[in-house]
């Protein structure tokens, strides 16, 4: 196997996520959209956007990690991603992701009043339902 997978390592500025020597494919949200990586692939950098990380192991498990933007670097045999925040799916509280997502919809609503960041609350729901769609397809 080990001609078909390569090291991933998700990383944060407050913790490291994931490091695996056993992956065979990494499917991320890229700022062009998502795209796909396998051993051997060609070097890139690229912007990731909110998203989620599909990850296949060499034994066929699959995870899912839930992202809100950073960068990804391929090269080498190895794909690094530093992510502003990612969460596996496992480790996601729907509960708190489903009342995040409330409270960034209750700001949104009301965006025309003078102290409401309507570009932070948007985002703020767009990583909430991430978080709620990553539980959902992974938590089957």
């Amino acid at each position: 196997m080990a001609g078909r997978t390569f090291r991933l390592e998700i990383v944060t500025p407050e913790r490291v996520v994931i490091a695996d020597d056993t992956i065979t494919s990494v499917v991320a949200p890229g700022s062009e959209g998502y795209l796909g990586v396998m051993a051997n692939h060609a070097p890139l950098l690229t912007e990731l956007m909110v998203g989620q990380v599909d990850i296949r192991r060499s034994d066929d498990s699959e995870t899912g990690v839930a992202t809100s933007g950073g960068f990804m670097e391929v090269s080498a045999n190895r794909v690094i991603i530093l992510a502003d925040t990612a969460e596996l799916a496992e480790e996601i509280d729907i509960t708190r992701a489903e009342e995040a997502k409330r409270r960034a919809e209750v700001r949104l609503s009301r965006r025309n009043e003078d102290e409401v960041d309507s570009a932070r609350a948007e985002t703020a729901v767009s990583r909430a339902m991430n978080r709620l769609h990553v539980v959902e397809h992974f938590r089957r």
